[in-house]
């Protein structure tokens, strides 16, 4: 198959696509990494797996995982919960940016309130919940329900570059990797495809190490070239604001409410009410988390004063 746009990008796979297809569920199917969410078929577990992956690496998410579903064991108490409490989890959990607590609260709010209880089934019913984006909607899908369409992630396009020379192009990864997927079947495939990448096709390649199940089709085993597609760095976390908002929330869990200079010294250990880090930048972390519904501002006998939302 070929397929091409404005900048005439064009691929090729393999003649005997189902020879293709076979290996790798194959070797997936006799082997893999037993993450605990892959056990599991209830849409609600998917999804806050998945939302937890976003920015952490998998082994992390496990205990996470546990943890929370031990908390909010299902959608009704998740929509339940205080979020204030949720967002407070993330933080102490260090799972990233604490929006996506939030919104997998109001996501859980909407599948109560709009749909009793029962998740969409398809990828575009489920990008109507909120924070859910067409990567992690189909990802629900495909695991939950077996009805996504093919996951074209960074591990992705990275095994289809290397293995079938697709061109770094958007839509030629899109339409590589649809053909691949076998019709009904996107849960295991899905799956197939990521691990192949997470464990045999990394930065590093491990082609023969992990018993690769496509070197016998691979362009870059059969050359040596195993370049990859540029992947935007992750800005350092350390020092970021992203950072101090963070310990923003999980202090701010711990208390009712704190004025600036009562906050300021437990985030930063150099807090100066009126240095480079003293009120005004505090006031800027906290003008954003207010922007974002996380934190609620108020002012007690003319001293600002900040809390979590609840």
């Amino acid at each position: 198959m070929s397929a091409g746009n404005d900048a005439e990008v064009s691929w090729s796979l393999p003649a005997d696509v189902a020879a293709v297809r076979d290996a790798l569920v194959a070797w997936y199917e006799d082997d893999h990494r037993d993450y605990p969410w892959r056990r599991t078929e209830d849409a609600y577990e998917i999804l806050v797996s998945e939302v937890m992956s976003q920015q952490t690496q998998l082994d992390r998410v496990v205990d996470a995982w546990a943890d929370f579903l031990d908390r909010w064991p299902d959608v009704d108490a998740l929509a339940d919960a205080d979020r204030g409490d949720v967002v407070a989890f993330w933080t102490s959990h260090s799972l990233g940016y604490n929006n996506r607590a939030k919104y997998l609260h109001e996501a859980a709010n909407q599948v109560v309130a709009e749909h009793d209880g029962t998740f969409p089934e398809t990828p575009e019913g489920l990008q109507e919940l909120m924070g859910v984006g067409p990567y992690t909607a189909n990802a629900v899908a495909s695991f939950a329900f077996n009805q996504g369409d093919a996951v074209v992630d960074t591990n992705v396009k990275r095994v289809l570059y290397r293995a079938f020379d697709v061109p770094d192009d958007d839509d030629a990864f899109e339409a590589a990797a649809s053909e691949l997927l076998p019709a009904g079947e996107s849960r295991v495939w899905n799956n197939a495809v990521m691990e192949l990448g997470g464990v045999a096709c990394e930065k590093t390649p491990k082609c023969d190490e992990a018993g690769c199940p496509w070197r016998t089709w691979c362009h870059a085993y059969e050359t040596g070239d195993f370049t990859a597609p540029d992947v935007p760095t992750q800005p350092s976390f350390e020092g970021s604001r992203r950072q101090f908002r963070g310990r923003v929330v999980n202090v701010l869990g711990s208390h009712d409410e704190l004025g600036l200079d009562e906050l300021g010294p437990r985030i930063r250990v150099d807090y100066a009410p009126d240095g480079e880090y003293g009120r005004e930048w505090l006031r800027g972390l906290l003008a954003d988390l207010d922007d974002d519904g996380l934190v609620a501002l108020a002012e007690r006998d003319g001293e600002t004063v900040a809390s979590l939302r609840r």
